[in-house]
């Protein structure tokens, strides 16, 4: 028997019962469709976390107050006041590939203009703090070199805390608003930065010098941050290693004592991130490979039944010549047909929910994974051999006799 004639016959018995394979190619369909769709929208999530931690700059080293212990109990990082603005100035000075370094002291509160108050975050630093965390003035100017000696009560706002304190439109900049009790003028606007990639809010944000934060604010002598940019990408460990080295001199840590800092960059955060990502992608992706073994198990029991329902055609064809093998193609071709159909329409419903889903609701850049489509349809071939095979097997090894007196 042909090729051409095993694929009429197998065409002519699919359509002959449309709705049992319709149902039975759904299973197909969901499976396939889940697993393109979650490793599109793993491969995008990731994409998305890499350009967002990209905005914020991947050659930024970030200097944090470490968590201490204490009789072996976590004592945590509040109590330690040991990153002073000598520090930053020291890594500025002695640390190679350093292109800028900032103080960060931070502070909570209300914030208040007229009838209008909003809980916001002002952050401290000093002029190289808007180029290491990108940040872009959009209308007004940056504080200066002497309001930060000055400790002078100026600050720039984000476009959430402009939208609560000034719902009405009105021009922030000139305006006064307290922050507690201390009242600051605003001299610029900052662009808006949108949701960083844990969710929270980056246009919820008070910048000023760090010297009006750390003594008029908090009244401290200490900073809780320093961030540092490397001059590339390249250098970013070298800056780490040679900034840990420094920090233990200046802090006259002792060999076997815990460092009271931690040196962090924004590569190792991409990474965690992309790790992350790839576990979460990969369990949902196993996730979505049941539903396509379901489908296949599908396919397994309706072939059952078609063999069962076709004893008699099956006689029929081996008393006028066929063999064991043209009848194994037979039902073999079926359950592979079966399964392409499923697996192409599922690979096009894949498609449309990864453009609905990132591109429409989520406005992520929509990645397709090419890799996955050729995986599924050849899933696809491999589903329909392996659990049509069983079915098929049994319907060539029937006894001619037997299936002619079949009823």
């Amino acid at each position: 028997m042909n090729f051409f004639n095993l694929l009429k016959i197998a065409y002519r018995a699919i359509v002959r019962n449309k709705m049992r394979a319709g149902l039975t190619m759904l299973g197909i369909v969901i499976g396939i469709a889940a697993v393109i769709t979650m490793v599109d929208l793993g491969q995008s999530s990731s994409l998305n976390i890499n350009q967002q931690i990209s905005q914020q700059g991947t050659n930024m080293v970030m200097v944090m107050r470490n968590f201490m212990r204490q009789g072996g109990v976590n004592i945590g990082s509040g109590s330690i006041q040991t990153l002073v603005v000598k520090d930053a100035i020291a890594i500025k000075e002695k640390v190679p590939h350093v292109e800028a370094v900032s103080p960060v002291v931070n502070a909570s509160g209300q914030l208040v203009y007229g009838p209008n108050n909003w809980p916001g975050n002002i952050q401290g630093g000093d002029i190289s703090f808007f180029s290491i965390r990108k940040y872009d003035v959009e209308r007004g100017i940056q504080y200066s070199e002497e309001d930060v000696r000055a400790a002078a009560k100026v600050c720039l706002l984000g476009k959430t805390v402009i939208d609560n304190l000034f719902p009405n439109g009105e021009d922030p900049l000139g305006k006064t608003v307290r922050f507690g009790k201390i009242p600051f003028k605003v001299i610029g606007t900052l662009a808006a930065k949108g949701q960083n990639t844990m969710g929270q809010d980056q246009d919820d944000v008070v910048l000023a010098p760090y010297t009006t934060v750390q003594k008029r604010i908090l009244a401290i002598p200490f900073i809780h941050t320093i961030l540092i940019s490397a001059d590339d990408e390249s250098n970013v460990q070298g800056v780490m290693d040679d900034v840990s080295s420094l920090m233990r001199v200046l802090h006259k840590t002792r060999a076997g004592e815990q460092d009271d800092f931690m040196v962090r960059s924004q590569q190792q955060m991409l990474q965690m991130m992309d790790s992350i990502s790839g576990y979460v992608t990969l369990l949902v992706v196993l996730a979505a490979l049941i539903s396509l073994l379901v489908g296949g198990i599908g396919i397994m029991n309706i072939m059952y039944v078609t063999v069962t329902e076709r004893i008699k055609e099956i006689g029929l064809r081996m008393a006028i010549g066929a063999k064991n093998r043209d009848i194994l193609l037979q039902f073999l071709t079926e359950s592979i047909i079966l399964s392409l159909i499923g697996g192409i329409i599922g690979i096009f419903l894949g498609l449309f929910l990864s453009y609905t889903v990132l591109g429409l609701i989520l406005h992520w850049p929509v990645v397709i994974s090419v890799v996955a489509i050729i995986c599924s349809f050849l899933g696809c071939a491999a589903t329909g051999i392996f659990f049509g095979w069983y079915p098929a097997k049994k319907a060539a090894s029937l006894d001619p006799i037997t299936a002619l007196r079949y009823e």
